[in-house]
């Protein structure tokens, strides 16, 4: 679960940190009070864009940071296998980011990431349902994947299969379908590839070859100042007239007079004798070098000759010599091809129509378990959207056949909603309203979470267009949901509210001309207050309190 949140320097933020608790955390507050920059600061440390707005001073850094305690064993061992440290016996996971107006930086546990490396973690963590989040169930899309999550481990093996299946079936049907050459076009495309086969196979080409010559060519491309420098460093040392070799040689002799009459002039002279030694030994090397390095004109051409050919070939085939020696592995396959092209093309059918059974078998297992899991989905949507005062609704789940394989198998499947007794069954995005889309949305948020491992979930505003017993069914529903899954939600709604197990204020004020939003969580004395807030608006009177106190009282002997 979300343990702690801190956010410095956002938006209308200038300071503040949240400790949240098990089951239902409630944040209210002023319409303009920052509520919504504190999803916004989750969603950063999420690994979300960073919209320039939100940086309250673009001099000063921004941070956020997450502490998620993970109770779940399979998300544990999840984040191992995805290499998050964590220490031995530790179940601490630390998500941060800070930002600055050039860059962001993302860490867990310390350890700078990727923002898709921060997104993968966090999507086993945390679920957050914005307010316009519903929207996407008027995409029937989003309804095949929805089932999908629901179908869990099962389905995504078999869609894993289904999507290697796939991606072979299609590579055989387009070379099979680029296949239909007619003679003349065989013949034409034979004939090409024959030349860039000749071509290659008769430059004998040699793995390694194009560095050394290469290598040569530098050599003898600055014969010249090899030459001069070797020649120059020669006349240093072992030249005529005061050369390095010289000058040592006389030194020797001057010390060998006097060695005998003092031991550190002797070991003077055997240093000495060394280095004459080694310079001596370094002259015939360098002599030797430059007797045997004579400029041949002939052997410069043919070298030349050589490397421009291989260039030639590197500039038509490819960059390398290995890949040069590919394209003419595969040329020569096309040529075995179209030399025998009718037998190619009987191998190619069957190579297609083998996949295309194997790609129809694992699509018909998708859909099959699609439809199985389907019944049980619809069940327990249906149920949730009773307990969410859709009292008369019939909900289904249509499924028709798509006229090709996709990747996503052969499936077009969309849900069917009637609201209204008599009514028949209609497409969701035809029937449903905003507010009803709103509640479907969190029917199907309660459905997904009872077979999800995430622990936290986070609605933001999605009660928005409800009220009265509605709004009182949509809070029973948040308080059965916060009995397994901890869930932070803004709300406007004082019913939904008074449910809290923890309840926050989040409240705008100005400081020396400037304005900031901070949170507080409630005693139960400041929540009353709170929901009288929400209940009467501007005029606050003691039965309004009382109204509060009575709705809490209520809401709190449901739990």
């Amino acid at each position: 679960m979300l343990q702690n949140l801190h956010v410095k320097n956002l938006a209308l933020i200038d300071e503040c940190e949240v400790e949240f608790s098990d089951g239902l955390n409630i944040m209210s507050g002023e319409t303009g009070a920052g509520k919504s920059i504190i999803i916004g600061s989750i969603n950063l440390a999420l690994g979300e864009k960073v919209p320039k707005e939100m940086l309250r001073d673009n001099e000063q850094t921004a941070f956020v940071e997450l502490i998620f305690y993970v109770e779940n064993d399979d998300v544990l061992e999840k984040l191992k296998e995805m290499e998050i440290e964590l220490a031995e016996g530790e179940r601490t996971v630390i998500l941060s980011r800070k930002i600055t107006s050039q860059r962001a930086v993302g860490r867990i546990n310390g350890e700078a990431v990727s923002v898709s490396k921060m997104k993968e973690v966090a999507s086993l963590l945390i679920d957050i349902h914005g307010q316009h989040e519903h929207q996407s169930l008027l995409s029937k899309k989003n309804h095949l994947q929805i089932l999908d999550e629901y179908a869990g481990s099962e389905m995504k093996e078999l869609k894993i299969k289904l999507s290697a299946a796939y991606k072979e079936y299609r590579k055989l049907k387009e070379e099979f379908e680029n296949s239909n050459l007619d003679a003349k076009e065989r013949e034409k495309e034979l004939s090409l590839l024959e030349y860039e086969a000749n071509e290659i196979e008769s430059a004998t080409l040699v793995v390694g070859e194009d560095e050394e010559l290469e290598s040569k060519y530098r050599k003898f491309s600055n014969g010249k100042k090899i030459m001069e420098a070797v020649n120059g460093a020669y006349t240093c040392t072992g030249g005529e007239n005061e050369c390095a070799s010289e000058m040592i040689g006389r030194a020797v002799r001057e010390l060998g007079m006097a060695s005998s009459y003092d031991e550190e002039v002797a070991q003077l002279e055997s240093q000495l004798m060394e280095i004459d030694s080694l310079l001596s030994d370094f002259n015939h090397e360098i002599s030797a070098y430059i007797s045997s390095a004579e400029f041949d004109e002939e052997s410069f051409y043919e070298l030349e000759k050589r490397l421009d050919e291989v260039n030639h070939l590197k500039s038509k085939y490819g960059n390398t010599i290995e890949e040069i020696l590919d394209r003419l592995e595969n040329n020569n396959e096309r040529i075995a091809q179209l030399n025998d092209y009718d037998t190619y093309l009987n191998k190619l059918r069957d190579s297609m129509d083998k996949k295309e059974a194997e790609l129809r078998k694992v699509s018909e297992a998708v859909s099959q378990l699609r439809r199985d899991k389907s019944v049980s989905l619809v069940e327990a949507i249906v149920e949730a959207l009773r307990d969410l005062n859709f009292l008369d609704v019939k909900f289904e789940m249509n499924f028709e056949l798509l006229s090709d394989y996709t990747s996503n198998g052969i499936d077009d499947a969309q849900f069917m909603i009637s609201t209204n007794p008599g009514e028949p069954v209609k497409p969701l995005g035809k029937i449903a309203s905003g507010g009803e889309l709103s509640r479907i949305m969190l029917g199907i948020k309660t459905v997904m979470a009872e077979n999800d491992r995430i622990e936290s979930l986070i609605f933001d505003e999605i009660d928005s267009g409800i009220s009265g017993r509605t709004a009182q069914m949509v809070s029973e529903k948040m308080n059965a949901l916060g009995r397994n899954h901890q869930i932070i939600c803004i709300t406007h709604l004082p019913q939904i509210a008074a449910m809290a197990d923890s309840h926050f204020l989040i409240e705008k004020s100005v400081e020396n001309s400037s304005t900031f939003s901070n949170i507080y969580k409630l005693d139960e004395e400041s929540s009353v207050n709170e929901l009288a807030r929400m209940l009467g608006g501007v005029e606050i009177t003691d039965t309004v309190i009382e109204s509060a106190r009575e709705m809490k009282k209520m809401a709190q002997n449901k739990k």
